[in-house]
């Protein structure tokens, strides 16, 4: 808890002079609550009273458990790059404390907040962007994306994280001379999905496939499930000359998967091939797996949020909330999620409200 105060109470308090609790304090059981399942300020309030006894031996709380009106006040107002900033910092110091590499793939993709729209607005919902540490499964940022433009929100959180070493993975959306650009100017190479919404650049890559040369290749067949099965195969060539030709930073190879997949007692379907750019040659075999790699942030991020902490469900829509709430959502994820206990994301939150011994656990495995 203690490296929790010292970063959360740097924050700057947005209301009154004379408002009573702490700020640092109401995030911490704002924190908890979520950790246990909650999924409004009304029960973070609820919680909070629930467990009273427990927050006065942690905090001190001279002046009780806020209301709901002061959690909801608190999200609203708070600055959201403040608090996005201190939960990078916060989830920094997390990692290094408890040995977690952040190295490998980091895949960056857009969320939208269901909930989070106004009356008559249900189709344009707030969107967030989200990067993700699929080896350590770990989010590491969270911003909205300004005007829903999730590719401005990428290049903005491309320009505040540190990422050496890593291999960054987008969709077709962030396939972009601005986006590969800035992924290289943190000092991290990229695999970049393309599509033919940029004709030009996709037939020259198709062209390159075309030809004979060295190349490396592998094949992968998926282990069948829900009577799926899957074949995918991996092309790798080495190339410089399509970054030439179309002006696009750092590409040194290009790469196509070819996947096949068949329902059980159907015909197998058509093949479906996919195109790639890389920043740096990736043996086929080892590209198959970052391209894998890539949907954890769908299947081991996205869906936890939205079926865990019911995150699409979430009517949080005034002012700052939505994002503010977005954020302390994916820090009770990462807290649980590297938990040691052997148990599954949605137990460990029962077990969180249920019982105060392992969710001083958790408070202590945020060391």
């Amino acid at each position: 808890m203690g490296e929790f105060k010292n970063v959360f109470r740097k924050l700057a308090d947005p209301r009154a002079a004379n408002a009573r609790h702490e700020l640092w304090e109401i995030l911490f059981i704002a924190l908890a609550a979520v950790l246990a399942g909650a999924q409004s300020c009304c029960e973070m309030a609820l919680f909070g009273r629930s467990k009273e006894g427990l927050f006065r031996d942690i905090l001190g709380l001279e002046h009780g458990i806020p209301s709901h009106d002061t959690f909801s006040r608190v999200f609203r107002l708070l600055d959201p790059e403040a608090f996005e900033q201190a939960f990078r910092q916060f989830m920094a110091a997390f990692a290094e404390a408890n040995g977690i590499e952040l190295n490998g793939v980091v895949a960056i993709d857009g969320k939208a907040l269901r909930g989070a729209y106004e009356r008559g607005k249900a189709a344009t919902p707030l969107h967030m962007v989200n990067v993700f540490a699929t080896q350590a499964r770990m989010a590491l940022a969270s911003r909205k994306a300004p005007g829903r433009n999730e590719a401005k929100g990428a290049l903005e959180l491309l320009g505040v994280l540190s990422l050496e070493g890593c291999i960054v993975t987008s969709d077709a959306l962030h396939c972009s001379r601005p986006f590969a650009a800035a992924v290289l100017a943190r000092g991290a190479d990229y695999v970049l999905a393309l599509k033919e919404n940029q004709k030009k650049l996709y037939d020259a890559v198709a062209r390159r496939f075309v030809r004979s040369g060295k190349r490396s290749v592998a094949r992968q067949r998926e282990p069948s499930t829900h009577d799926r099965h899957e074949i995918r195969q991996a092309t790798v060539i080495r190339n410089t000359s399509v970054a030439a030709a179309n002006r696009f930073p750092g590409v040194a190879a290009v790469a196509r998967i070819t996947s096949r997949r068949r329902l059980h007692g159907r015909r197998a379907e058509k093949p479906h091939v996919r195109y790639y750019l890389l920043s740096k040659f990736i043996p086929a075999k080892k590209l198959l797996q970052d391209v894998r790699s890539h949907w954890g942030i769908e299947n081991r991020l996205h869906w936890v949020l939205d079926v865990v902490f019911a995150e699409d469900a979430n009517r949080a829509r005034k002012d700052n909330a939505p994002e503010n709430l977005a954020v302390l959502r994916r820090l009770a994820f990462n807290i649980i999620r590297n938990h040691p206990a052997k148990t599954s994301m949605r137990q460990k939150v029962k077990r969180a409200g249920w019982e105060n011994a392992f969710l001083v656990e958790l408070f202590a495995h945020m060391r």
